[in-house]
């Protein structure tokens, strides 16, 4: 602490405090511009309007960047400096334009016109979808440069030109919407004075704060409301996003008030039948209903399924009398990931005890399924062991299999920070990305031979006894399995099977081991494949032998990609895990939750989603209930998993559009978006948060939860819950990974970390039986399906940065579908000039599962022979294509590599 003199008072400074700070904890309140009170952001002090005056010095001190000394003597009042002020504030007056906050704020400290001409006014720049650039109000406070460079990494905006013709300029003076600007909004957010601002600058009546509806990271909103629906979004000073978003998150909120949105239940006219409908009149085999009739036709469709099973034992297990295998059931459930935690866990529940079946699944079974499951038989946990906000204490960060400036834009952002204070970053991908200007090695590898890198680079560890020998003897066991068994792999020998250098891998495992400490972050490129699992553990091995768990800048992370997929998972949306990964087969944990629930419950695994794909289409499996999810889009290869969908005797499916899953439903139930409903959501970092109502349902659309219970007390569960609260308070009871957490103190703090409010969990011992993690070998060097003469390319799909998941939100969001409005097909322009094709020319892509068209996009990042599609546009779904062959430890599709042709059109 640092005594100084504030306005005539002692006052004390904190370590690091600048005059600004320590004045405005203390309640003195100085006029600033270009300073932003806010991570990430450094003092800049070039406005002037936060001077203070300091006892013995002649000229004023920007407070901003002045730390007090002992025994200072600060006066932020007074007449010399307010004279100095007003100034500052009529210069820039002059250049300003009516309405503006700058003006507003002026005004505070008595400025209301100025005696100075102006440069005069300047066009607008509205090439861009979301964002205005106004440079006539433009202060040069470079507010808007800082938060491009410093807080997101991305260094667009800059100043150009000198003197008196200066201005901001995006790129090479670049019209902002042709500029390579992703849209995120920082600089709109730090902008002080309407400079940049959005397009739909609508005054809000109201603002509610709450949570982002798309990725893991769970990025804090506060929504801005006007007239009945949102009209603008702000970072919040969340624990994962520090005030950040991204494209989505900032602009991306308008889906919910499309014209294509359900807002009155529908049942299948008769005899129509079940095909993709006609976009321009999708509701040509539907007719509306009430809620009493839609909900009790979808509770005596299912019922008709359950009681053509033969009948089961009612006994009561006891120690004495065992359950009893329960016969396969005709029915299953499909949940989602983008629902609360309180939703995925009245979802499971009613399947398990209204359907009497462990047919339960969502998403993660087709992004992270293999993580999980590694996960869980290495260290016993499967969550992740280290937030990403860790990466500002590692040393080095590895990125593996993930493309985080186009998934998780925000998490993105502090790896690039840390690198610039730092950190050494690898990037590990067989694509190009963002991140790899900012790594010091990028292994672009041959598509599908992840564990034969993986494997060279614990060979190097091992042989060349690199690993933590005290870490490894104390906290694992299998290493001399594990060691035997890396021999084998040799760099040399593996360098031609995946396409990097020998020495490269060298130089990567001696960075990776030597490293003081070092996250590892990896995507759906480690987990969608057959081997994705074996992809994982090699992972969680490297970790280990290094020591790299269970300490600050250390951690092993799966990059979640929908925004509750981590609650879902833990709330029981799966179909061999009770809520908390209890095993269904573990007699202890399942007659807790029998007792609980009062019903007998099934002892063996259900089917995944993949899985019931076949079931139903080999007639096992005759009914399902789908909440929010979209197989018809997600699932691989396609044209089975429609016809599967088509096949079902009966269907019901609850969302907010009619997806293309929803158009082979006999019923829709119209529910609500992620904004019309409160409930608990836990991001990637385990970190349990508050999303809060910011509008009421649309029509006739109603909340999930009481669409939940409704059909459950129609199949005969009698529930009663008074909203989320009670059910979250249900949950508390039954995962201890809930302990001392209760709605009460979610409300007050926003969000609690799990499990006990631990950031970096396993410091002393892993939730394993002996305590320790368990190294598991990995052999699978080759994806099931490679190149030939008939298919001599390689299709990976993923996302892309404006669009998410299957695209039913956010390609009906207008900036969002404005800024990336068509499906393309991502190639080498090497490979595209030996098709002849131009790039924006028409493409056919065929597998041995089926084809689609789409446009031509080069992009050189790629290397030749390796092809690039989102599975987001549904004319053109990638998914067609894809392979449907599963990992057999988590039955994962391989959605990361197919065989394809390409022709021109």
């Amino acid at each position: 602490m640092t005594r100084f003199i504030l306005d005539g008072a002692e006052v004390e400074a904190r370590d690091g405090e600048t005059i600004w700070d320590a004045a405005k904890r203390l309640g003195h309140v100085i006029p600033h511009l270009c300073h932003a009170d806010r991570k990430g952001f450094e003092p800049d002090g070039n406005c002037r309007a936060c001077v203070v005056a300091i006892d013995g010095e002649r000229a004023l001190a920007a407070s901003c960047r002045r730390r007090p000394t002992e025994g200072m003597n600060v006066v932020t009042m007074g007449e010399r400096v307010e004279r100095a002020r007003r100034m500052v504030f009529e210069l820039l007056w002059a250049d300003q334009p009516e309405g503006t906050h700058f003006r507003r704020m002026a005004e505070t400290v008595g400025v209301n016109g100025s005696r100075f001409s102006g440069r005069g006014a300047r066009a607008p720049d509205f090439s861009h979808p979301a964002m205005a650039v106004r440079l006539d109000a433009c202060i040069h406070c470079t507010l808007c440069i800082r938060a491009c460079r410093d807080v997101q990494g991305n260094d667009v905006i800059g100043m150009a030109h000198r003197g008196a013709h200066s201005r901001v300029v995006f790129d090479l003076d670049s019209p902002m919407g042709q500029s390579s600007c992703v849209g995120c909004g920082e600089c709109v957010q730090a902008c002080p004075t309407g400079a940049l601002l959005p397009k739909s600058n609508q005054a809000p009546e109201r603002s509610v704060e709450s949570l982002c509806p798309y990725c893991g990271v769970g990025c804090q909103v506060t929504y801005q409301v006007a007239g009945g629906i949102i009209v603008g979004a702000e970072g919040r000073d969340g624990i994962a996003n520090e005030q950040r978003l991204c494209v989505k998150g900032r602009f991306g909120f308008d889906y919910g008030r499309h014209r294509h949105r359900l807002t009155t239940p529908l049942i299948r006219k008769t005899g129509a039948p079940k095909e993709p409908l006609d976009p321009a009149n999708p509701l040509t085999h539907f007719r509306e209903a009430s809620w009493d009739e839609a909900l009790d036709f979808a509770a005596a469709g299912l019922r008709r399924q359950m009681n053509s099973d033969e009948p089961r034992s009612e006994a009561r297990p006891t120690a004495a009398a065992p359950a009893r295998r329960l016969r396969d059931s005709k029915l299953a459930g499909l949940g989602s990931a983008k629902g609360s935690n309180e939703e995925a866990y009245l979802f499971q529940k009613l399947v398990r005890t209204g359907f009497r079946t462990n047919n339960v699944d969502h998403c993660t079974r087709l992004c992270h399924a293999s993580s999980v499951a590694a996960l869980l038989e290495g260290i016993g946990s499967g969550a992740v062991t280290a937030p990403v906000a860790e990466v500002a204490n590692a040393e080095v960060i590895v990125v593996i299999g993930a493309n985080p400036s186009a998934n998780h834009p925000v998490a993105a952002s502090f790896i690039k920070n840390a690198v610039r204070k730092g950190a050494t970053l690898v990037v590990i991908d067989p694509r190009g990305q963002a991140l790899d200007r900012f790594a010091t090695h990028s292994l672009r590898f041959k598509s599908g031979t992840d564990v034969a890198l993986l494997n060279a680079l614990l060979h190097v560890i091992v042989a060349e006894g690199l690993t933590d020998t005290d870490f490894v003897a104390a906290r694992t066991t299998g290493f001399e399995q594990l060691a035997e068994h890396v021999m084998a792999y040799a760099p040399e020998v593996m360098a031609p099977v995946c396409g990097i250098a020998a020495e490269t891998i060298r130089d990567v495992a001696r960075l990776f081991a030597k490293a003081r400490s070092a996250m590892i972050l990896w995507g759906m490129g480690i987990s969608q494949h057959s081997h994705g699992t074996d992809n994982s553990r090699c992972l969680i091995a490297l970790a280990m032998l290094c020591g790299h768990v269970g300490k600050p800048g250390s951690g092993l992370h799966p990059l979640r990609g929908q925004n509750n997929v981590q609650g879902a998972s833990d709330a029981g949306l799966i179909p061999m895990m009770l809520p908390d990964y209890k095993r269904v087969g573990e007699d202890e944990h399942r007659h807790r939750f029998e007792q609980a629930w009062g019903v007998e419950l099934d002892p063996n695994p259900g089917l995944t989603v993949v899985e019931m794909m076949h079931a139903a289409q080999a007639g096992r499996l005759r009914a399902m209930y789908v909440m929010g999810e979209n197989p018809a889009m997600s699932d691989p290869d396609l044209s089975h998993a429609r016809e599967a969908l088509a096949s079902l005797d009966h269907l019901v499916v609850q969302d907010i559009f009619l997806t293309e899953t929803a158009m082979l439903a006999d019923v829709v139930l119209p529910a609500g978006i992620f904004a019309e409903k409160t409930g608990s959501f836990t991001n990637t970092d385990r970190h349990v948060q508050m999303g809060r109502q910011v509008l009421d349902p649309p029509g006739q659309a109603r909340q999930d939860l009481w669409i939940i219970q409704e059909l459950a007390n129609r199949l005969g569960l009698d529930w009663h819950y008074d909203g989320p609260r009670e059910v979250f308070a249900e949950m508390a009871t039954l995962m201890p990974s809930l302990a001392g957490i209760t709605w009460d103190r979610l409300e007050a703090e926003g969000g609690i970390t799990t499990p006990a409010g631990k950031a970096i969990l396993f410091d002393d011992r892993f939730p394993t039986a002996d305590g320790k993690a368990r190294l598991v070998t990995a052999s699978g060097i080759a994806p099931a399906e490679s190149v030939d003469a008939d298919y001599p390319f390689i299709l990976t799909t993923g996302r892309v940065l404006e669009h998410w998941h299957t695209g039913s939100m956010t390609r009906r969001s207008q900036v969002l579908d404005q800024l990336r409005p068509q499906a393309e097909i991502t190639v080498n322009p090497d490979d595209l000039a030996g098709l002849g094709v131009a790039d924006g020319g028409g493409l056919r892509m065929e597998s041995r599962r089926g084809a689609i068209t789409a446009a031509a996009k080069a992009d050189p990042r790629l290397p030749r022979g390796l092809v690039f599609m989102a599975f987001c546009y549904a004319e053109a779904a990638a998914n067609m294509l894809t392979n449907p062959v599963l990992d057999p430890v988590a039955k994962i599709p391989e959605l990361k590599v197919s065989a394809v042709r390409l022709h021109a059109l």
